[in-house]
């Protein structure tokens, strides 16, 4: 089953995550088919917390990806910033 959900980086102490789509068989941090966002929980003031391709989830959800649960907050989140 394919999958949309973070995919965590950054330094120590310093979380970055990556929105992705991934195989759900796959280790969280291993191979993914395409990175459709990004969520910065540490980002300073003015500066982008959260971006997310929306045009491509609405892709990827229509070929039956699912939503992590954090994917799916964000995403509405984003949604309802956008709008």
């Amino acid at each position: 089953m394919v999958v949309i959900r973070l995919q965590r980086g950054g330094a120590n102490k310093r979380p970055f995550y990556h929105l992705v789509v991934a195989d759900s068989r796959r280790a969280a941090s291993g191979k993914f088919l395409e990175r459709v966002g990004f969520y910065d929980p540490k980002a300073p003031e003015g500066r982008e917390a959260l971006r997310v391709n929306m045009e491509r989830v609405k892709h990827w959800k229509g070929r039956g990806a699912q939503l992590s649960l954090t994917a799916k907050r964000l995403v509405k989140q984003f949604a309802k910033k956008a709008a």
